[in-house]
């Protein structure tokens, strides 16, 4: 029932009940109610005491078990997942604190493979290893995954937590790291010839995205297990007539021969879907920063069908989910049929 009611663009426990409330009789039998359905606090203490982490495993089973089967194109071909923290602004423990999420977003289905809930931003990194587990899980083993996060991630433990499920790292270095940031920026990078170059053009911008890369063969290597190239990424922005450059230095645990610069421009630019095509789109569309959920495990609990909304729209072929959300509002019963 919430499931559905998200699915079609309800934003808080209310909303839920409302769409309920106003579907026809047969809708509500279909659903698995009778001559009435939940008030609407009966709805919320449900739902309040439902453990997300389950939830959010259920429904991302359920998704996958309706997207296109994995096709492994090329021996270089490898599955991004995105992993980043997100804020609910609006939401708050029992103690007050505010509530952050870490999710693992398979870049290729849309779908959130795991979510876990941690008291703040520098808890992120011990559920790292945890998240993992919860994407291992999904999908069997990290086998032909590339694990893509920021600068945050860049931790010795979190490079031998991806090695040790048969993953690879790509993760941006900062200051966080300094002495891999020192090592990123001293190397030749004058020497290197760019090893590829995109640009873009859209929403009044345009963007050169250009790669160098190189194997480290210096004694010991980079100060960070595993890697096995260094990439440097320079993004030249220029919006209406300012110019703007920003580099960042980047580890990769794949040998050059499975990772090309085309290739580690395509996973660092992939790392932003997180951001752009999930934890944007629940802002906006969902308008989970305005959400007050504050009792039990409801902020996190409200999540996972957000999640679940996106992934279903884009499995769907969807660009534009407010407007998909719109369209399964007005045809309630073709998707419930299809839910259920």
């Amino acid at each position: 029932m919430a499931v559905c009611a998200v699915l079609a663009g309800a934003c808080t426990f209310t909303a839920v009940h409302d769409w309920v409330r106003d579907l026809e009789r047969p809708a509500w039998r279909t659903l698995g109610f009778t001559d009435t359905v939940p008030a609407a606090t009966t709805l919320w203490r449900l739902l309040i005491r439902v453990d997300a982490g389950v939830l959010q495993q259920v429904l991302t089973r359920w998704l996958r078990a309706r997207s296109t089967p994995l096709q492994v194109m090329g021996r270089r071909w490898r599955l991004v997942i995105a992993i980043d923290g997100k804020v609910l602004r609006g939401a708050r423990t029992c103690d007050g604190r505010q509530v952050h999420l870490l999710a693992a977003y398979d870049t290729r289905t849309g779908i959130v493979l795991g979510q876990v809930q941690i008291e703040a931003k520098p808890n992120e990194i011990p559920a790292f290893a945890p998240l993992l587990d919860q994407v291992v899980d999904q999908l069997g083993s990290l086998r032909g995954v590339v694990i893509v996060a920021d600068a945050l991630h860049a931790q010795t433990g979190h490079a031998r937590a991806v090695a040790a499920r048969g993953g690879d790292l790509m993760v941006a270095a900062k200051a966080n790291q300094p002495r891999l940031y020192a090592q990123l920026r001293a190397l030749p990078w004058h020497q290197v010839p760019a090893g590829d170059q995109q640009r873009e053009v859209g929403h009044g911008r345009r963007e050169t995205r250009t790669v160098k890369a190189l194997t480290v063969r210096t004694d010991g290597g980079l100060a960070f297990p595993h890697a096995q190239q260094a990439a440097r990424i320079t993004r030249t922005r220029t919006i209406k007539g300012k110019t703007s450059s920003k580099t960042a230095h980047y580890t990769m645990s794949l040998p050059a021969s499975l990772a090309q610069p085309v290739d580690l421009g395509a996973f660092a630019h992939n790392e932003w879907l997180i951001e752009n095509a999930l934890h944007h789109v629940r802002d906006v569309t969902f308008r989970e920063d305005a959400h007050h959920a504050r009792t039990g495990n409801g902020p996190a609990v409200f999540a996972t069908p957000r999640n679940t909304a996106i992934g279903y729209h884009r499995l769907n072929g969807a660009t534009n989910i407010a407007r998909a959300t719109r369209t399964a509002n007005r045809r309630s019963t073709q998707l419930i049929d299809a839910v259920t």
